[in-house]
């Protein structure tokens, strides 16, 4: 049996669990990237509902979201399961996530306004199933390390294999023009197709996730605390807190950053097309099936984009967190996405080259890296932070800090291409009914632009306003170094232990 590497001074980590805990995140990063990245495009563009209707269903859930994820935080933090303080409820919710995953993705064949409302039923009840989970796996690694350091290793290595994972639908959809049409050749192509990246994800995903809760120890369990009289309550303790509300503040003002993965395969049904010379009296079958191989092709280059830039910056991340500020990572990073953007805007709108976009684009994706992984690590300090001034640790209030700005942030990316889509007057049914495909070079070059935009100025717009609260940020550098001290000293007088 090989032995077993040395862990640092003060780590308890052993990698084995470090990777076990990654595996479960890129198990989720799977399944959460089958609803942030293809629901829009599934409820418009499959399903074919009104988009309005999706408009308000993605702004209602958020508005349920901003009640039920705190919620769920003040449970975990209160509450011990059977399975353990928090990675028991990985058990508990992951079946629910993944029927509701793969019941969002069935037609029930209804009319109209059935058809609505099982949408909404499906897309709140999966909501709330997701933050049953996402919330407490999220504040895991408060529980498994009381070390700051191997804590941002524990975020940063998990972080990279979710986004890693928040890949796999898209490698799916590379392959399913080729597949597709041989395992279900009377099917709609589309519908075929998320179904099929449904129960795929579902499938690996969910065994991915719930193997991950056996690899995880929590051993760092601060010693329940009572509220005294005079003391700020749960909520009080993370809302005047103003690093917190900082690092939230910059999570929200980021949220056009989720549209360069959200927005891209509408971007490329309209307003790129790639592929043969499509003429008047062209056979409709073989016109849907180019325009299918140039969604294809496009949404390609964007999932390049996104590996290189993202996840290379993800992978690159344990490493600069060891050598940089988290604030000036990320400050400096926003602003060059900024940039990229302004490039890739112009080039677009004087060229409409796709292909020449491309480095640009690529250059934008690498901000997305960078903030994944950084805004949990800012979090995790801050919630050091509030226990030395106040004694309490809320690890799960925290995480559902975390858990919402990801979810407004996919609802203000969903909210911001149905609103494009009514601004620049298409309307998806339409365009898509008895087959009557249309090409991206059959729109105006207004509508064109104006898709393409949701992956260039838009959230490139985005990350040059969430670099705004991070100049005010003050726990990093020796500040932060003093914070983790005290912290430890606090801990050892009072006896806190690491198992």
């Amino acid at each position: 049996m090989a032995k077993q590497k040395p862990l640092k001074p003060g780590y308890v980590v052993p990698g084995k669990e470090k990777t076990s805990y990654a595996f479960g995140a890129m198990g989720q990063g799977m399944i959460y990237a089958m609803m942030s990245s293809y629901i829009s495009d599934y409820y418009t563009n499959v399903l074919k509902l009104p988009l309005i209707f999706v408009l308000l269903l993605m702004l209602g859930a958020r508005v349920w979201d901003a009640i039920n994820d705190p919620l769920m935080g003040m449970l975990s933090d209160k509450r011990t399961t059977k399975l353990g303080k928090l990675k028991g409820y990985i058990v508990y919710a992951t079946p629910l996530i993944a029927i509701l995953t793969i019941a969002m993705y069935t037609n029930p064949g209804l009319s109209k306004t059935g058809t609505m409302i099982y949408a909404a039923i499906t897309y709140i009840c999966w909501g709330m199933a997701y933050t049953m989970a996402d919330v407490p796996f999220w504040s895991i690694p408060n529980v498994m390390t009381g070390h700051a350091e191997e804590r941002g290793q524990v975020v940063s290595f998990a972080k990279t294999l979710n986004g890693i994972g928040t890949a796999v639908p898209e490698v799916l959809l590379i392959l399913a023009p080729t597949l597709i049409p041989l395992l279900f050749p009377n099917a709609e192509y589309y519908e075929a197709t998320y179904m099929s990246m449904a129960v795929i994800c579902v499938v690996i995903g969910s065994t991915m996730y719930l193997s991950s809760y056996k690899g995880i120890t929590e051993r760092y369990i601060p010693k329940p605390k009572e509220r005294a009289p005079g003391e700020p309550s749960t909520l009080k303790r993370v809302f005047t807190c103003k690093p917190l509300m900082l690092v939230v503040a910059m999570g929200v003002l980021s949220s056009g950053r989720y549209m360069i993965q959200a927005a891209a395969i509408h971007v490329a049904r309209y307003a790129f097309y790639i592929g043969p010379e499509l003429t008047p009296d062209m056979d409709p079958a073989l016109k849907e099936q180019y325009i299918n191989a140039s969604v294809t092709s496009v949404k390609t280059v964007f999932q390049v984009c996104a590996i290189v830039g993202m996840f290379g910056a993800m992978l690159l991340m344990p490493y600069l967190m060891k050598k940089f500020d988290y604030k000036k990572l990320l400050i400096t990073t926003c602003l060059a996405g900024f940039v990229a953007s302004i490039f890739t805007t112009i080039i677009g709108w004087t060229t409409a080259n796709f292909y020449i976009c491309t480095p640009f684009i690529l250059i934008s994706c690498i901000p997305l890296g960078v903030i994944n992984v950084i805004s949990n690590a800012m979090i995790y300090d801050c919630l050091d932070y509030i226990e030395l001034k106040t004694g309490f640790r809320d690890n799960g209030l925290g995480s559902a800090c975390q858990g919402f700005i990801n979810k407004i942030g996919n609802a203000f990316a969903t909210c911001g291409i149905i609103l494009m889509y009514m601004f620049i007057d298409i309307n998806p049914e339409n365009m898509l009914a008895n087959h009557a495909v249309v090409a991206a070079t059959e729109l105006t070059r207004i509508q064109n632009f104006g898709m393409f935009s949701l992956v260039s100025i838009v959230p490139g717009l985005s990350m040059l306003l969430c670099s705004i609260p991070m100049f005010f940020y003050k726990i990093s550098g020796k500040e932060k170094q003093k914070i983790m001290d005290e912290l430890q000293a606090k801990r050892e007088a009072e006896g806190i232990i690491v198992k």
